[in-house]
Protein backbone atom coordinates (compact mmCIF):
# COMPACT_ATOMS: atom_id res chain seq x y z
CA UNK A 1 0.00 0.00 0.00
CA UNK A 2 1.30 3.60 -0.90
CA UNK A 3 1.25 6.38 1.73
CA UNK A 4 -0.59 9.09 0.11
CA UNK A 5 1.27 11.51 1.89
CA UNK A 6 4.94 10.83 1.36
CA UNK A 7 4.43 7.78 -1.09
CA UNK A 8 6.19 5.23 0.71
CA UNK A 9 5.77 1.41 0.41
CA UNK A 10 6.70 1.02 3.95
CA UNK A 11 3.08 1.33 5.92
CA UNK A 12 1.15 -1.15 8.29
CA UNK A 13 -1.78 -2.03 9.48
CA UNK A 14 -2.78 -0.43 12.67
CA UNK A 15 -6.63 -1.65 13.04
CA UNK A 16 -8.63 -3.81 11.09
CA UNK A 17 -12.61 -3.51 11.15
CA UNK A 18 -15.34 -5.17 9.30
CA UNK A 19 -18.26 -2.79 8.12
CA UNK A 20 -21.66 -3.47 9.45
CA UNK A 21 -22.51 -4.60 6.11
CA UNK A 22 -19.67 -7.47 6.47
CA UNK A 23 -18.91 -6.76 2.63
CA UNK A 24 -16.35 -4.33 3.13
CA UNK A 25 -12.52 -4.19 5.71
CA UNK A 26 -11.80 -0.53 7.14
CA UNK A 27 -8.20 -1.09 7.99
CA UNK A 28 -6.12 1.93 9.51
CA UNK A 29 -2.52 2.09 8.50
CA UNK A 30 0.66 4.13 9.40
CA UNK A 31 3.04 5.15 7.62
CA UNK A 32 6.55 3.63 8.35
CA UNK A 33 8.29 6.66 6.79
CA UNK A 34 6.75 9.81 7.71
CA UNK A 35 4.64 8.47 10.56
CA UNK A 36 0.94 9.63 9.15
CA UNK A 37 -1.95 7.76 9.23
CA UNK A 38 -4.51 7.18 6.91
CA UNK A 39 -7.77 4.54 6.24
CA UNK A 40 -8.38 2.05 2.95
CA UNK A 41 -10.84 -0.31 2.49
CA UNK A 42 -10.69 -3.72 1.33
CA UNK A 43 -13.84 -4.97 -1.10
CA UNK A 44 -14.55 -8.24 -2.86
CA UNK A 45 -14.06 -7.44 -6.53
CA UNK A 46 -17.64 -8.74 -7.85
CA UNK A 47 -18.04 -9.27 -11.91
CA UNK A 48 -18.86 -5.97 -13.35
CA UNK A 49 -22.42 -5.03 -14.17
CA UNK A 50 -23.19 -2.74 -16.97
CA UNK A 51 -25.90 -0.41 -16.71
CA UNK A 52 -28.10 0.41 -19.82
CA UNK A 53 -29.02 4.50 -20.45
CA UNK A 54 -32.30 5.73 -21.05
CA UNK A 55 -30.74 6.69 -24.27
CA UNK A 56 -29.65 2.97 -24.83
CA UNK A 57 -25.97 3.26 -24.66
CA UNK A 58 -24.32 0.93 -21.87
CA UNK A 59 -22.50 1.63 -19.38
CA UNK A 60 -20.17 -0.39 -16.06
CA UNK A 61 -21.86 0.16 -12.81
CA UNK A 62 -19.87 2.90 -11.05
CA UNK A 63 -20.79 3.07 -7.05
CA UNK A 64 -19.11 6.57 -6.65
CA UNK A 65 -21.06 7.72 -8.96
CA UNK A 66 -24.22 6.58 -7.58
CA UNK A 67 -23.68 7.87 -4.33
CA UNK A 68 -22.14 10.71 -5.54
CA UNK A 69 -25.47 11.46 -6.90
CA UNK A 70 -27.68 10.70 -3.96
CA UNK A 71 -25.42 12.93 -1.82
CA UNK A 72 -26.40 15.72 -4.29
CA UNK A 73 -29.85 14.73 -3.78
CA UNK A 74 -29.13 14.80 0.38
CA UNK A 75 -27.62 18.20 0.14
CA UNK A 76 -28.81 20.19 3.67
CA UNK A 77 -31.25 17.15 4.79
CA UNK A 78 -30.90 15.01 7.58
CA UNK A 79 -29.57 11.93 5.56
CA UNK A 80 -26.57 11.16 6.82
CA UNK A 81 -23.23 9.46 4.85
CA UNK A 82 -24.24 6.80 6.46
CA UNK A 83 -27.62 6.28 5.21
CA UNK A 84 -26.15 7.32 1.96
CA UNK A 85 -23.59 4.63 2.39
CA UNK A 86 -26.43 2.06 3.22
CA UNK A 87 -28.49 2.56 0.42
CA UNK A 88 -25.41 2.73 -2.08
CA UNK A 89 -24.93 -0.98 -0.54
CA UNK A 90 -28.26 -1.88 -0.26
CA UNK A 91 -29.15 -1.14 -3.90
CA UNK A 92 -25.27 -2.67 -5.08
CA UNK A 93 -25.91 -6.12 -3.41
CA UNK A 94 -29.53 -6.05 -5.15
CA UNK A 95 -28.30 -6.11 -8.43
CA UNK A 96 -25.72 -8.49 -7.90
CA UNK A 97 -28.35 -10.98 -6.90
CA UNK A 98 -30.02 -10.42 -9.94
CA UNK A 99 -30.31 -13.11 -12.76
CA UNK A 100 -29.19 -10.34 -15.25
CA UNK A 101 -25.74 -8.69 -15.32
CA UNK A 102 -27.23 -5.70 -17.32
CA UNK A 103 -29.65 -3.50 -15.23
CA UNK A 104 -31.63 -0.42 -16.69
CA UNK A 105 -30.40 2.71 -14.79
CA UNK A 106 -34.88 3.40 -14.52
CA UNK A 107 -34.71 0.27 -12.25
CA UNK A 108 -31.78 1.32 -10.00
CA UNK A 109 -33.47 5.09 -10.11
CA UNK A 110 -36.68 3.49 -8.50
CA UNK A 111 -34.37 1.58 -6.31
CA UNK A 112 -32.68 5.01 -4.49
CA UNK A 113 -36.25 6.35 -5.31
CA UNK A 114 -37.83 3.50 -2.70
CA UNK A 115 -35.12 4.11 -0.16
CA UNK A 116 -34.69 7.83 -0.12
CA UNK A 117 -39.01 8.09 0.34
CA UNK A 118 -38.30 6.11 3.92
CA UNK A 119 -35.74 8.38 4.93
CA UNK A 120 -36.02 12.21 3.36
CA UNK A 121 -39.50 13.30 1.67
CA UNK A 122 -37.29 16.30 0.43
CA UNK A 123 -34.49 14.27 -0.46
CA UNK A 124 -36.82 11.88 -2.50
CA UNK A 125 -38.06 14.74 -4.37
CA UNK A 126 -34.76 16.28 -5.69
CA UNK A 127 -33.60 12.80 -6.48
CA UNK A 128 -36.87 12.54 -8.34
CA UNK A 129 -36.55 15.29 -10.13
CA UNK A 130 -33.57 14.54 -11.83
CA UNK A 131 -34.15 10.36 -12.24
CA UNK A 132 -37.68 11.22 -13.66
CA UNK A 133 -36.47 14.17 -15.38
CA UNK A 134 -39.25 16.74 -14.43
CA UNK A 135 -39.68 19.60 -16.77
CA UNK A 136 -41.51 22.16 -15.53
CA UNK A 137 -43.42 22.92 -11.96
CA UNK A 138 -46.29 21.09 -12.60
CA UNK A 139 -44.43 17.59 -12.23
CA UNK A 140 -42.47 18.76 -8.91
CA UNK A 141 -46.61 19.82 -8.25
CA UNK A 142 -47.43 16.24 -9.46
CA UNK A 143 -44.97 14.21 -7.61
CA UNK A 144 -45.72 16.00 -4.17
CA UNK A 145 -49.25 15.69 -4.21
CA UNK A 146 -48.73 11.48 -4.56
CA UNK A 147 -45.87 11.79 -1.72
CA UNK A 148 -48.46 13.60 0.45
CA UNK A 149 -51.30 10.79 -0.31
Amino acid sequence: MKCPYCGSTETEVVETRDSEDLETIRRRRSCLTCDKRFTTYERVENINLVVIKKDGRREQFNRDKLKSGIIRSCEKTKVSLEDIERIVTEVERELRGADSLEIDSKKIGQMVATRLKKIDKVAYIRFSSVFKRFVDVEDFEKEVKRLIK
